[in-house]
């Protein structure tokens, strides 16, 4: 037999005191989280940009052996560089964790963002994947063409004849 003054789960008033100790926000906060998430990830996007770039001047500086006048070396392989496209998708799947764990605790608005947020930063990742998969490597430079004229053939024949004249 259970004693009416004992604490069993899913009393009435416990029940009540669990839904008002929900970590749902009020007022205009939800809104507001959503606002200023999307103000930090395009910072943070803005930042990794930057350091991409930064990181292909390097490159680029390092391709050329320090001099700002020489050409780019021909690479006879350049393939694709994937970095960036990797550092985009792990952005989108950070914002993806926080608008999972942001629906989950109910805050309805700012997971909503979040979700719109991933899904545009994953449809990036996917479409400079696949162009940046499709690109082939650039066709080599046609061979210059020889700068010796050779004088015309005088005897009146073919081309042949010449040719074997060595003329």
């Amino acid at each position: 037999m259970t004693h009416p003054e004992s604490r069993l789960p899913g009393r009435p008033d416990e029940r009540a005191s669990a839904a008002r100790s929900s970590s749902a926000p009020g007022g205009c906060a939800d809104p507001l989280v959503a606002v200023l998430l999307v103000v930090a990830e395009a910072a943070a996007g803005a930042l990794l940009a930057i350091w991409l770039m930064v990181r292909g001047l390097a490159r680029s500086h390092e391709a050329t052996g320090g001099k700002l006048s020489a050409p780019p070396p021909a690479d006879p392989d350049p393939g694709v560089d994937w970095t960036p496209v990797v550092v985009f998708a792990v952005l989108a799947l950070l914002v993806a964790c926080v608008a999972a764990e942001l629906l989950r605790s109910g805050w309805y608005w700012s997971g909503g963002t979040q979700v719109v947020v991933a899904v545009a930063l994953g449809v990036t990742v996917l479409a400079t994947a696949v162009q940046g998969s499709g690109r082939e490597a650039p066709e080599p430079a046609p061979a210059p063409a020889p700068t010796y004229v050779s004088p015309p053939c005088r005897s009146g024949g073919d081309s042949d004849e010449c040719a074997r004249s060595g003329r």
